[in-house]
């Protein structure tokens, strides 16, 4: 077998989480997508782009290769989880104001097709479903770019703090 092989660098992760809470959560979603701040470790190990930041809204994608497999040879479904999970706590993240974060309480996802290097870039959108004082809720779904066929959905519920 030939060997491959995967080089990741990343920045300091303190300083990103820093910021995290200096300005809104939309502000500071777009400040990634735009290059002002750098991208999370886990975006830059898994290999995924945040490509869209509304309120309420984000897009993450991931063109998914060897590098993402298990034994049986597709991509590993904790791959999918973590752009799912990604997705939706950022989604929570984007309707926060300044000094407000969040932490996941619970993750539900279902894996409904098989994800392999040939099904081309990957969209994780989601959406916030209930957004209150303490408590949030948001679903996402998991789809290939090509075809918009479902790969993946989730539900996550998030306490605001």
């Amino acid at each position: 077998m030939a060997e491959r092989t995967l080089t990741v660098s990343w920045q300091d992760p303190r300083g990103l989480a820093a910021r995290a809470t200096e300005g809104s959560g939309l502000e500071f979603l777009r400040a990634i997508i735009a290059g002002e701040l750098p991208k999370a470790p886990i975006q830059e190990l898994l290999g995924f782009e945040l490509d869209e930041a509304d309120e309420g809204r984000v897009v993450f994608s991931i063109e998914p290769g060897e590098q993402h497999y298990n034994p049986i040879g597709s991509v590993h479904g904790g791959v999918a989880a973590t752009l799912l999970d990604s997705a939706m706590g950022a989604a929570v993240h984007s309707t926060l104001p300044e000094g407000t974060g969040y932490a996941t309480l619970e993750v539900k996802f279902n894996l409904v097709r098989a994800i392999t290097a040939e099904t081309g870039r990957v969209l994780a959108e989601d959406k916030v479903i209930h957004r209150g004082k303490s408590v949030a809720t948001v679903e996402a779904s998991l789809r290939a770019a090509a075809g918009d066929r479902l790969l993946a959905h989730g539900t996550s519920t998030c306490l605001i703090r």
